[in-house]
């Protein structure tokens, strides 16, 4: 039998620049180095004042501003979110309103999810359509639009099977016992079959018990310990690590984001990827692509992994899939799914008509021609922009991602500019260990809005002089 190092060197190509889907002149940088000179204050202007063009309902009836609100949420809550100071209470496309009245900029998407953005007319028309029809009859009946979006999917990917759940973690716990499982259907005479998990540094893959011990952060396992044993972690993109850490009769699986989100937005390389498929093929390990934030056209691609040209065995959905309404989806191949049975897994809510008819107009919309070459196109302008904006500012190094996953890492932590931009109406996130802005705007978002938002955040820059002091 061939050594690995021997099937891995003829096996991968070396690593090559990612070419977009769309016919673009333009390169497709993912990664933008800055270093340069200090920014002065002096240089940008206070962002200006816009008077709402929204008023709030709640405002004119009387009913709860937004100091009332807060306040009642913290005698109710289970204090599990660190909220900031801010009570949405509407949305249009791109923009959000306050229960004062005040419009943002939505450049978060509600975490990577309303690629469509707010209140789109055909998914609205779909949810009120299948609202008006039926909503739920559980797992026990069939369902015409679960069965539609499965066909879908399976026809837009690599996948034979799908299992529906009703969020990203639950998504991957589904991997999680669908990997155990095949390799306890596939090694049915050893007394131990490969139960291990390799698992990466930054990585996020979901907060119930097995899907946070995939998690990298030490911060979200170790109040729960003892969480699911078994999970390695190793250096993301590190592929000497993988040729070590990935062991026949031991891995049961291989846990992998193409691209990090709430890691900081990091991209894997087209060799790394390659070489955990040849690995996993060696192995007999499992290869699983998290595409719950980077997948369905936020790259740019239907899928992230298309653009490295490497197929997983088992690939996780969520956050977008059903455009603001719950949603996971664990789709295989056959191979893995002839590993389950009746009752295996199951979930009451999972794949309901109502979401899944939801799921169906966000995948009419994103699957119409000319939509992914335009994320793609905006990607790379948005970056070029941000480039521009933050030229010489000593605390941006760097600008990184691929279509609308853009991530600036800084210096100094990213918190006061986070604040500094909501007061001037642009909602941004953090990232990585909160030194990342994480930008992951509504797919739809137009050139104009993604100016307006490179233009805001350069006048919130000097925000961080502060914090550097």
């Amino acid at each position: 039998m061939r050594s690995l190092n021997a099937i891995l060197s003829n096996s991968i190509t070396p690593t090559t620049n990612l070419l977009s889907p769309t016919n673009s002149k333009t390169p497709n940088v993912s990664s933008i180095h800055l270093q340069g000179a200090r920014v002065h204050s002096s240089l940008v202007s206070e962002p200006e004042k816009k008077s709402s063009v929204v008023h709030s309902s709640s405002s004119k009836a009387g009913l709860l501003g937004s100091k009332e609100v807060i306040e009642a949420e913290g005698n109710v809550f289970v204090r599990t979110y660190a909220r900031v100071p801010l009570v949405l209470e509407s949305g249009k496309g791109c923009k959000l309103y306050d229960v004062e009245g005040k419009e943002y900029l939505d450049m978060t998407a509600g975490i990577a999810v309303n690629s469509l953005g707010h209140c789109d007319p055909d998914w609205v028309k779909a949810v009120v359509e299948q609202a008006n029809t039926l909503t739920h009859v559980s797992n026990v009946y069939y369902s015409i639009p679960q069965v539609k979006l499965a066909k879908r999917l399976i026809e837009s990917s690599f996948a034979d099977r799908v299992f529906f759940s009703n969020s990203g973690t639950e998504a991957n716990e589904a991997a999680i016992k669908f990997a155990r499982k095949y390799q306890r259907h596939l090694h049915l005479d050893e007394k131990q079959p490969p139960t291990e998990f390799i698992s990466f540094t930054h990585s996020f893959h979901g907060r119930t018990m097995g899907s946070v011990a995939l998690t990298s952060k030490e911060h979200y396992r170790l109040p729960f310990d003892p969480v699911m044993p078994g999970v390695t972690f190793i250096e993301y993109g590190n592929i000497e690590e993988a040729k070590k850490s990935i062991v026949a009769g031991r891995t049961a699986a291989v846990f992998v984001e193409p691209i990090q989100g709430e890691g900081g937005i990091y991209s894997a390389t087209k060799e790394f990827l390659q070489t955990l498929r040849t690995i996993c093929n060696y192995t007999g390990a499992l290869l699983v692509f998290d595409e719950v934030q980077c997948g369905l056209g936020r790259t740019g691609y239907l899928w992230a992994h298309e653009m490295y040209s490497v197929t997983p065995d088992i690939m996780t959905l969520a956050k977008p899939l059903a455009g603001g309404l719950p949603i996971g989806a664990t789709l295989t191949t056959e191979r893995v799914a002839a590993a389950i049975n009746f009752g295996d897994h199951g979930s009451t809510f999972a794949g309901g008509p109502l979401v899944c008819h939801a799921a169906i107009a966000v995948l009419d919309k994103i699957q119409k021609p000319g939509f992914l070459a335009s994320v793609t196109k905006k990607g790379l302008y948005f970056k070029e922009l941000l480039a521009q904006k933050t030229k010489g500012n000593q605390h941006v190094k760097e600008i990184r991602g691929l279509g609308l996953i853009v991530g600036i890492e800084l210096d100094v932590p990213a918190s006061p500019l986070v604040d500094a931009c909501r007061e001037a109406g642009l909602l941004i996130l953090t990232a990585g260990n909160g030194n990342v802005v994480r930008l992951v705007p509504p797919l739809i978002i137009s050139e104009q809005e993604l100016e307006q938002a490179a233009e805001v955040l350069a006048k919130c820059l000097p925000v961080l002089d502060q914090t550097a002091t």
